[in-house]
């Protein structure tokens, strides 16, 4: 199988109104940043977006807010986003707060094929209803549902071409959970190697999981908040 297509354009062919996404990435560190734009460029609408957050304003997930594509948004921290808080408060977005750890875990019963996991976080707050509860050893835990996502979209530092994947730092975020689960997994790479290249141990990402693979251009990086020290 050839894995590897030109651009992000190309990469989310097969993308409709309607489905579900989850897209990697964590506040605005290791975001597809080239797939979001090429989804908002495709203009697809009534989405509904699995990510750790909503991006800003005018950047990763905002972006598609500010087309009126998201119809729903799962996420565990959205506090970043003014037009998300405005289209949540006039009930214009659907939203899912997620606690974080239960967020990942979603998505990682997803990709073990697991249908649904049992968690404490959440019990005895909004979090848990209409949710089944179980006792186990004197403690209840909540069962939450495995994520069922129509595409997966991450980004890596490296990558080859049968799509094993190397994520640097805290990039390694969400992007390897949400690897796995996704029925189609998008992978966008800075960089883009022949297979073989990567040494085995350093791969974090299998490319079994992955389905389509490019290399991308021009990243931002934008950082969401930025602190620096004093100079003494």
């Amino acid at each position: 199988m050839n894995k590897v297509v030109s651009n992000a354009d190309e990469a989310i062919r097969g993308i409709e109104d309607g489905m579900t996404l989850m897209l990697g990435g964590f506040g605005l560190c290791g975001l597809p940043e080239n797939s979001i734009a090429a989804l908002v460029r495709k203009g697809v609408k009534n989405l509904t977006c699995i990510s750790n957050n909503a991006g800003v304003d005018d950047f990763g997930i905002g972006l598609m807010l500010k087309q009126r594509q998201v119809k729903k948004m799962v996420s565990s921290y959205v506090g970043e986003n003014a037009e998300f808080e405005r289209q949540l408060l006039s009930g214009e977005l659907e939203v899912e707060l997620v606690p974080q750890g239960t967020l990942a875990t979603r998505c990682m019963a997803a990709g073990y094929g697991m249908p649904a996991i049992f968690t404490p976080a959440g019990i005895g707050t909004e979090v848990a209803v209409g949710k089944e509860i179980r006792n186990f050893n004197g403690k209840d835990y909540l069962m939450e549902l495995a994520f069922e996502a129509d595409f997966a979209i991450v980004k890596a530092w490296k990558g080859d071409t049968m799509g094993n994947l190397v994520y640097r730092s805290t990039a390694r975020n969400f992007n390897p959970v949400m690897a796995m689960a996704g029925k189609t997994t998008i992978a966008e790479v800075e960089e883009l190697v022949p297979a073989g290249e990567l040494d085995p141990d350093q791969i974090h990402t299998p490319g079994i999981y992955v389905h389509r693979i490019f290399q991308g251009v021009n990243y931002e990086k934008r950082i969401e908040q930025r602190t620096v020290r004093k100079q003494s």
